[in-house]
């Protein structure tokens, strides 16, 4: 009589263990036959635009300031890398900057001293059009008094002489004014060159300052730091990588699926996600993506048996406005079901039913 207790539990546990096994079965059975033909899964895993957050010029890490999973905005500084070189680089520049428009002052000096020089060359052009003028009505008056006698013949050939040596020396001066619109042209010429020294000079400070924002390594988009590549110290060439930021507003799942199906699948069907890591929930999804091409599904995806199929890639995307409500949740890698509704007339079953965090 006293191992009547025990029997009692031996048979009740052999009870409540064929009854879960009889559930295991069942579930099986069920997982088997799936939700009719309306509906397919396939098996995925949770994924994310990921942008790797690198240097444009080779140079020394000064300072990282994000951890890993820390959430960042874009635009918001991650790292700085070292500027010393780049600093010294545009001190330099500006200084040549100086030095160029210095050149541009004495250029345009030069110009205005070559106009200068050619108002006086205009000057002098007029005095002596004046003394030839003078010296041409001298030379009238004596051919009139020469012809009536009243004048010697070496009178007459002085002013003749007189006529001759204005002549020469007008075209003396007109010579000058031509120098010295010469002169004006050269010297404006040159300044032309040196104000192209100055844009020149200015282009290279912009590019040097661009150099120096561009050190302060900032977040392209809202996400969250994923990894840290690279330390503070490390030298790293150009394109070397620091940070891995997620794009938390572009999550989505890829699973595969036969080919028989894919060709039925159109975009921006609905989807229901079932992870893992958080079966209690249904993730609503749709369809952004179907491979043109057939491909053999991924090892960490399908089974063996499976994998002899040639399979289609889809992507299923979560939608953004659910993704900003439980950024803290959303974490890429977890695996997971998808379940594809191939019939829009077909309702989801209760199974399928939208459950997300509150």
């Amino acid at each position: 009589m006293p191992d009547r207790p025990t029997r009692k539990g031996f048979i009740i546990a052999a009870a409540a263990a064929l009854i879960a096994a009889a559930g295991a079965y069942y579930a099986l059975k069920l997982q088997d036959k799936g939700y009719g033909d309306a509906f397919i899964s396939g098996n995925g895993r949770i994924e994310a635009t990921e942008i790797d957050v690198s240097t444009k010029l080779a140079g020394r890490v000064a300072d990282i300031l994000v951890t890993e999973g820390g959430f960042v905005k874009a635009g918001q500084p991650l790292a700085h890398m070292q500027v010393d070189v780049l600093q010294a680089q545009l001190a330099e520049a500006r200084a040549q900057h100086q030095r160029a428009l210095h050149n541009v002052s004495s250029g345009l000096a030069q110009v205005a001293a070559r106009k200068s020089e050619h108002a006086a060359a205009l000057a002098v052009v007029a005095q002596r059009q004046s003394q030839l003028n003078l010296a041409q009505q001298r030379l009238a008056r004596s051919e009139k008094l020469a012809q009536e006698g009243a004048t010697s013949r070496q009178t007459l050939d002085d002013d003749r002489a007189a006529v001759l040596g204005a002549e020469a020396v007008l075209g003396a001066a007109q010579a000058q004014v031509e120098a010295a619109l010469a002169g004006i042209d050269a010297a404006q010429a040159q300044v032309v060159g040196l104000e192209s020294a100055v844009v020149a000079a200015e282009a290279t400070i912009a590019r040097v300052q661009a150099d120096i924002e561009d050190s302060v390594l900032k977040s392209p988009r809202d996400g969250r730091v994923q990894y840290r590549i690279a330390q503070p110290g490390e030298v790293l060439g150009a394109g070397g990588k620091v940070l891995n930021v997620v794009d938390l507003a572009d999550v989505y799942m890829t699973f595969f699926l036969p080919e028989a199906v894919a060709g039925r699948v159109a975009l921006g069907s609905e989807v229901r996600l079932l992870l893992d890591a958080a079966p209690a929930y249904v993730i609503p999804a749709k369809v952004s993506f179907v491979s043109a091409t057939a491909q053999f599904t991924p090892k960490t995806v399908e089974t063996a048996s499976e994998r002899q199929k040639l399979m289609f890639r889809v992507k299923a995307q979560i939608d953004q406005s659910l993704l900003q409500k439980h950024l803290e949740q959303v974490k890429t890698g977890l695996p997971g079901v998808a379940w594809l509704r191939l019939n829009r007339d077909v309702p989801w079953p209760d199974e399928l039913a939208i459950k997300v965090p509150e």
